[in-house]
């Protein structure tokens, strides 16, 4: 009996062969890094390893350079008014070695990505919170004349200045916790919102010029800038922050994006810059009677407000990455950017229980979560804090950072660092991710997660995580070549190479494409990017089906059925037939497979629907991981 048709966006892949191969060399060399859970490797060089001509029987990750999603900005964190002055505690010997740790792309991870409070947040090392226009109580200051960034001239400014100058591709990110207390209801830069008050928006939106301006000028052009970070945010503990719903925030961007313009056509505006999902906190502070604005960034994208807006950014404290291709669907023409996110700790936890879930977590949901899920950037919260957590003023007590300066004066790198370092020195602004299949999901199932990009210099990175516990070994495919790999239980990997071969198919995801199955123990139907398209949740026995409907009819010449990390669940038989109107159908491939990923070669078919039948037994299921089509 069948089952009904699921509505999936399945990950199938058009491409185009370009004829026959072209003299290539014999290998290409691959240059391997590794991060352990355990700390017995941390960004360490292994021995290189080859291409080999060829597939492979293991579970194959296979990258496809002429499928291209974002273009990446860069990878980092934040150097927070606390983080400075944790670096200034250091000799001046010891900062420069830490800045260099941080921001040289040879001697260190070359951090290429710094998101910056405009003004004070929770990380402050000051007595007390401060704007760049603070005024007594009472007073107003519309005219701007007490604006000064003089506060971060001592500290901050400098360090910025100095990690530019080790990675100049290094981008800026602004981002304000609190407009000054005096443009607020209530008086304070702790919770509050704007006065509902045109004059108020243009007072604000002169404010934020003022600062780029300011900026720019002491050397640290800013290429975003955020209105508010975390707007739904309306208790913040002890720290600024404001409620800023999405009619103000609109109000403020159509003020500014026109001044902006005006003096910084590099400064681009980024929109929403919270949570995947409204945090359930948020939605219980909502006042009474108004909208918890849970479509928050789609009602930001869609008002006027929309054509200064460069795309939206996200954190991490609720939800999950998913979230962001929702958006990217509902509006392809703007950007994501992921923004912020800190690792944390319990009040028990030991050093390596923290270190462990950290680097865990971060890889596949950060790492690869946001970057698989069109993210420009990955960005952690604060690059530096000391032992205690801080300093901080207000807000979290068991954040962590990319280094933590210890009681005896070293400096010690977090489980953040190598996260972020396994992007920031491998994969160069400008890169484009490219096609990789991706076995894991961000909520873990033990299986193995990728991403890969194109660099500008034509290089390749692709990063791999390990997400059981014990050793996995699978193989890399590009074209005609692969080679295998034994990654460690619950390690990250970088691989780089130079160019494999230029007739590498070229991918076009078939978004329109859903799946059907005939079998009544048909297990989940899902997205193929990241998880599984299906298992029969029984031995394999004939008959057992899988049909695919491209939406309209394509031309193709060839079928990859990948059953990924699920060992042994390849069909030992199969038959291929098409349709067009999905009644009559046509056999144009039978044959038996032996490995995780089965690639079949056809004549040139113009079909919309693809049935493949399972016409072998095994008492193993059958899965499938990924389904690609080649035309």
């Amino acid at each position: 009996m069948r089952t009904p048709a699921f509505g999936v966006a399945l990950a199938l892949a058009a491409a185009s062969l370009t004829g026959p191969a072209q003299a290539h060399p014999a290998t290409t060399q691959v240059s391997v890094w590794v991060t352990t859970p355990d700390r017995a490797e941390l960004l360490h060089e292994r021995a290189p390893v080859s291409f080999h001509d060829g597939a492979s029987d293991r579970t194959t990750i296979t990258v496809d350079p002429r499928t291209t999603y974002q273009t990446m900005d860069g990878f980092g964190a934040a150097l927070t008014d606390s983080a400075a002055a944790v670096l200034y505690r250091l000799s001046p010997a010891d900062r420069e070695q830490t800045m260099r740790k941080l921001f040289d792309p040879t001697q260190g991870i070359g951090v290429s990505f710094l998101r910056q409070p405009v003004g004070s947040s929770d990380f402050t090392a000051a007595s007390e919170h401060y704007t760049y226009d603070d005024v007594p109580a009472g007073q107003t200051d519309f005219g701007l004349k007490h604006f000064s960034i003089a506060h971060d001239e001592q500290q901050v400014l400098p360090l910025l200045r100095r990690a530019k100058q080790l990675n100049p591709q290094l981008e800026v990110m602004a981002t304000p916790w609190s407009p000054p207390a005096w443009m607020k209801t209530g008086g304070s830069l702790v919770g509050g919102r704007l006065q509902d008050d045109p004059k108020v928006y243009d007072a604000y939106a002169r404010y934020l010029v003022k600062f780029v301006q300011a900026y720019a000028k002491a050397g640290v052009p800013v290429d975003y800038l955020s209105i508010q970070n975390e707007p739904q945010n309306r208790k913040p503990s002890g720290y600024p922050g404001t409620d800023m719903p999405v009619r103000q925030e609109a109000a403020v961007i159509t003020a500014l994006g026109p001044l902006l313009q005006k003096v910084s056509l590099r400064t681009k505006i980024l929109g929403y810059d919270h949570n995947w999902t409204t945090h359930p906190g948020d939605i219980a502070s909502t006042p009474p009677g108004e909208d918890p604005e849970t479509d928050y960034p789609y009602k930001l994208l869609r008002s006027p407000a929309a054509q200064w807006i460069a795309g939206t950014a996200y954190h991490c404290y609720s939800g999950d990455p998913s979230k962001q291709t929702d958006l990217h669907n509902a509006f392809p023409s703007k950007g994501i950017w992921f923004t912020e996110c800190s690792g944390s700790h319990g009040p028990n936890d030991t050093p390596p229980q923290i270190f462990r879930g950290t680097l865990t977590w971060h890889a596949r949901t950060l790492m690869l979560g946001t970057t698989r899920n069109w993210a420009k950037s990955v960005v952690n919260w604060n690059i530096a804090l000391d032992s205690t957590g801080g300093p901080h003023l207000g807000g979290c007590d068991t954040c962590t950072g990319l280094v933590t300066l210890q009681p005896d004066g070293t400096v010690t790198t977090d489980a953040e660092y190598y996260t972020i370092g396994h992007l920031s020195k491998f994969v160069k602004p400008g890169a484009v991710r490219i096609g990789s299949t991706s076995y894991g999901t961000t909520g873990w199932n033990g299986q193995l997660m990728s991403a890969a990009f194109r660099n500008p210099d034509g290089t390749t990175a692709l990063l791999v995580h390990n997400e059981n516990d014990d050793p996995r070994t699978f193989a890399v495919a590009v074209g005609g070549q692969s080679f295998e790999y034994e990654l460690p239980g619950g390690a990250i990997a970088t691989y780089t190479w130079g160019r494999v071969r230029t007739d590498v198919p070229q991918e076009l995801t078939v978004r329109s494409a859903t799946a059907s199955v005939n079998a009544a123990d048909a297990g989940a139907l899902i997205d193929g990017d990241g998880s599984t398209v299906w298992q029969s949740k029984a031995a394999q026995t004939p008959g057992q089906w899988v049909q695919v409907d491209l939406g309209t009819p394509q031309t193709f010449r060839q079928v990859a059925l990948d059953s990924g990390g699920n060992v042994g669940d390849q069909a030992r038989g199969f038959d291929v037939a098409v349709s067009n109107d999905g009644s009559g159908w046509r056999t144009v491939a039978s044959g038996t497979s032996s490995s995780q990923l089965t690639t079949i070669a056809l004549p040139t078919t113009h079909a919309r629907y693809i049935r493949i039948t399972q016409t072998g037994s095994a008492g193993s299921w059958w899965s499938l991981a990924d389904l690609r089509v080649y035309r």
